[in-house]
């Protein structure tokens, strides 16, 4: 005979208070058969080199779970926030540390006409 399955309870995530957050705006993504290896790092202005910051290694499974709530998420946030603009012309990096220009220079007049 089999016994009725009890509802489960959510899962109660546990975040240490000496849990030290990191900050990246790079990640670079390696596979193998068997797990995917996301390395997650920071770009400074003026560095030539990016500094791993933290490396998650999941499962495959894992990291399709993963990829589909992220994209669940993404569109929850742009649905409240607007859509996310994705630079079409420049890598990010170059968006988001290009040099300092003066309002009124010809450089900003030319981004005002696209």
């Amino acid at each position: 005979m089999t016994q009725p399955q009890q509802p489960k309870k959510p899962l109660k995530l546990v975040v240490p208070r000496d849990l030290e957050m990191t900050y990246a705006n790079l990640v670079r993504i390696a596979h193998m058969p068997s797990e995917i290896i996301l390395d997650f790092g920071r770009m400074i202005p003026g560095d030539k080199d990016a500094k791993v910051v933290s490396r998650v290694i999941m499962s495959p499974l894992s990291a399709k779970l993963f990829y589909s709530a992220l994209g669940e998420n993404l569109a929850k946030y742009e649905a409240n926030y607007g859509e996310i603009q994705i630079p079409q012309k420049q890598t990010l990096a170059d968006q988001l540390f290009r040099p300092f220009t003066a309002p009124g220079s010809s450089e900003d007049d030319e981004e005002e006409g696209e």
